[in-house]
């Protein structure tokens, strides 16, 4: 992200999601590979053998098939979650909001913090729980973009709050939010009580 930056615009921050999505491919992981080696300890034991058609020559192959189904878990399941958690990164810097998507095939959002009009924050009981919540950015042009699990989103909404403050009043953007927010004069939505939290 820092190759990208323009001339006096700064990193404050960046993260990942909060992995609380990766609490089923972390239970598979574990699950995957000590039920297939139960099965195959019980095949190897003679469990095969209700299956006369099989008979003992077909124990390798009900083995190879246990770890076969394993592996089919981790690659199939428990791998492309964490390499989607692993692929998104937030990023916010003195100027704008950037959100990256994907490991091999890239997707990037941005958002002009001197074009942000309203800021909300959501957040589920689960999210609650873990400390987290998605981020909504109401723009003039972009409608809204949100940015969802974010870690830490009452840290991370009060960086960018403190972020629109400190925006020079000769921004590119032009004249508008950015000179009203770097005078203080937050619209009445960004402002401590116009925060919406639930």
């Amino acid at each position: 992200m820092r190759k990208g930056l323009v001339p006096g615009e700064q990193v404050i921050v960046t993260t990942r999601p909060q992995p609380r999505k990766l609490a089923g491919a972390a239970v598979a992981f574990v699950l995957a590979p000590a039920l297939a080696a139960f099965a195959s300890a019980w095949i190897i034991r003679g469990g095969a053998r209700a299956v006369p058609a099989l008979g003992a020559r077909g124990t390798p192959w009900l083995v190879a098939a246990c770890v076969a189904a394993a592996a089919a878990v981790w690659l199939g399941y428990c791998l492309p979650r964490l390499l989607r958690w692993h692929g998104t990164r937030y990023t916010l810097t003195s100027r704008r909001m950037v959100a990256r998507y994907g490991i091999l095939n890239r997707r990037e959002q941005q958002v002009n913090l001197a074009s942000v009009r309203n800021l909300a924050v959501h957040e589920t009981l689960l999210q609650r729980l873990v400390r987290s919540g998605n981020i909504s950015l109401e723009t003039g042009y972009q409608g809204v973009v949100v940015f969802r699990d974010v870690p830490e989103v009452s840290r991370f909404r009060d960086f960018i709050l403190d972020a629109i403050g400190e925006l020079p009043d000769d921004d590119d953007a032009g004249p508008g939010a950015a000179g009203q927010y770097a005078a203080g004069a937050l619209p009445e939505s960004l402002r401590e009580g116009g925060r919406d939290e639930r």
